[in-house]
């Protein structure tokens, strides 16, 4: 399991805010169409909640890059509190408990994972830093302790779930 410290939830909230200002299209524009609006934030929250899994208890390459992301995603947020703000760094943010993945969840995830490489390379430049940045968001906030972290629980039992349906049916 991961660890996020409040740098490192930091680093996620600043991901999200510029992801929700660069997406925002302004009020008129979102009441004219709002379903086309919530369409161009989907890949970001898809990537999201992708991200968020990999932090769950995931081992191997995987559970590796992801540690290493948001290891450097404490430090970064930690090293701007402190010398940014005249914070305090180094302290947790993370959940008490989390939701163990399974198995069957786990190969959920690495199907996941090969399925985000590919949209990564098949999509344009644009495309491809919102699915980056979506994923580095959901690596730092999905083991913090507020509503983030709270979204981790559903998604390691949809993930699990999905894990035991797909494997024991094949």
């Amino acid at each position: 399991m991961n660890y996020v410290t409040f740098g490192g939830v930091t680093v996620g909230l600043m991901i999200l805010g510029y992801q929700l200002v660069t997406w925002y299209p302004g009020r008129k524009q979102l009441m004219k169409d709002p379903a086309k609006h919530a369409a161009r934030l989907l890949p970001f929250l898809l990537s999201w909640a992708y991200g968020c899994l990999t932090t769950l208890g995931v081992g191997g390459a995987v559970g590796w890059i992801s540690g290493a992301i948001l290891g450097l995603s404490n430090w970064l947020g930690d090293v701007a509190l402190v010398w940014g703000v005249g914070g305090s760094g180094g302290q947790s943010a993370a959940r008490a408990t989390y939701l163990p993945m399974s198995g069957n969840g786990l190969g959920i995830v690495l199907i996941l994972t090969a399925c985000f490489i590919a949209a990564v390379k098949k999509s344009g430049e644009d495309q491809s830093k919102t699915l980056k940045l979506g994923a580095w968001c959901g690596i730092t906030l999905g083991t913090s302790a507020g509503v983030a972290g709270f979204a981790a629980v559903p998604l390691a039992q949809v993930a699990n779930w999905l894990g035991d349906n797909t494997y024991g049916q094949i």
